[in-house]
């Protein structure tokens, strides 16, 4: 249905729920309306969305029989980023892009609960021109709030395109740092399915109905209770890494969703160790190290590097019983992390 308030049409798009149960409002109806999640989000967050004639929060799960009402205002002007005062460090940048080395804590763009304190916009706050005909403005490649590391952000729309088309045909080469429970072997190639928990919406797992992954992991450095892995993604599916670690038995140190029993996991003599280095990561030890691409216009060879974070070294430094490694410089290097990299 179709109704006008203040020079804006509104349409209104009536379902009934099918399904025994479904995954989280916000989820579900971005599956089934031709909505962005974030902007899903803000219908909801603006009462836009009701369940029964209620108004419904975005965590709100449905059950079959729901009568859901989602009202959408056709021709409403994008929601304005506000600007954040917020330091971001640049590791690259110029006319046409920028690789953002992204803190650990920051979201990338808005959602419900942080509208306004997100990377996208800092990027307004530092007056960076952003693109805006690919999806969310600038935006190639997201990380975690939790993980840290190496972003491309595309100031132009041709950037963008280009950028996304050589992402989708695995044309970026995208390497993260990660300490992970255990010892691997040498070389390991995970490639299994990820989709998301059938129970428990906020996890992903291995499952055969979900979508093809792969990530091929290195051993670096063998410690007492864990090891430092260099882990290549060949596919980029939420949360991909640290599912693939804990699948084969070897989760991300301080993971508080995929950790599997953290240091409980060790016993013996070693688990002093393990608890000094459960003691001293503070979030998941995992780190986008390095990205390499070609550049969208000059169609040079554009790579960038950075090294462990300094949130992360007191846990590496208790890994590796080498306290030196709070203070020493280039601590990926001196491990050898790049050391016959491909």
């Amino acid at each position: 249905s179709r109704r006008y308030f203040r020079g804006l049409t509104i349409t209104t798009v009536h379902f009934q729920v099918a399904a025994a149960s479904t995954e989280r409002l916000d989820r579900f109806l971005a599956s089934q309306v031709s909505l962005s999640r974030t902007q899903i989000g803000r219908l909801i967050a603006d009462g836009g969305v009701t369940v029964n004639g209620e108004t419904a929060r975005a965590s709100r799960t449905l059950v079959r029989g729901d009568l859901v009402a989602v009202r959408v205002p056709e021709t409403a002007p994008p929601r304005a980023l506000a600007p954040y005062d917020f330091p971001l460090t640049v590791a690259y940048e110029d006319d046409d892009l920028m690789v953002i080395d992204k803190p650990s804590g920051l979201v990338v763009h808005p959602a419900p609960g942080h509208w306004d304190d997100t990377l996208l916009n800092a990027l307004v706050g530092r007056g960076t021109a952003l693109s805006q005909g690919e999806g969310r403005p600038g935006i190639v490649h997201r990380l975690d709030r939790d993980t840290s590391g190496l972003m491309i952000v595309a100031k132009t729309d041709a950037a963008h395109r280009t950028l996304a088309r050589a992402l989708s045909h695995r044309r970026i080469g995208r390497v993260y740092a990660v300490l992970v429970w255990g010892h691997v072997d040498d070389r390991v190639t995970v490639d299994a399915p990820v989709g998301r928990h059938p129970r428990d919406r906020k996890r992903m797992i291995v499952r055969a109905t979900g979508r093809q992954a792969t990530t091929h992991l290195t051993r670096v450095a063998r410690f007492e209770t864990c090891d430092l892995v260099r882990a290549q993604l060949e596919t980029g599916r939420t949360h991909q890494i640290r599912v693939h670690c804990a699948h084969i038995g070897h989760p991300v140190v301080g993971d508080p969703v995929y950790g599997g029993g953290g240091a409980r996991r060790v016993s013996g003599a070693s688990r002093r160790v393990a608890d000094a280095v459960e003691r001293a990561v503070p979030r998941q030890a995992l780190h986008a190290s390095r990205l390499e691409f070609r550049h969208p216009r000059t169609r040079e060879t554009v790579r960038v590097a950075s090294d462990w974070p300094g949130d992360l070294r007191p846990a590496l430094a208790a890994a590796a019983g080498e306290s030196d490694l709070l203070d020493r410089g280039e601590v990926l290097a001196y491990l050898g992390f790049d050391d016959g990299a491909t």
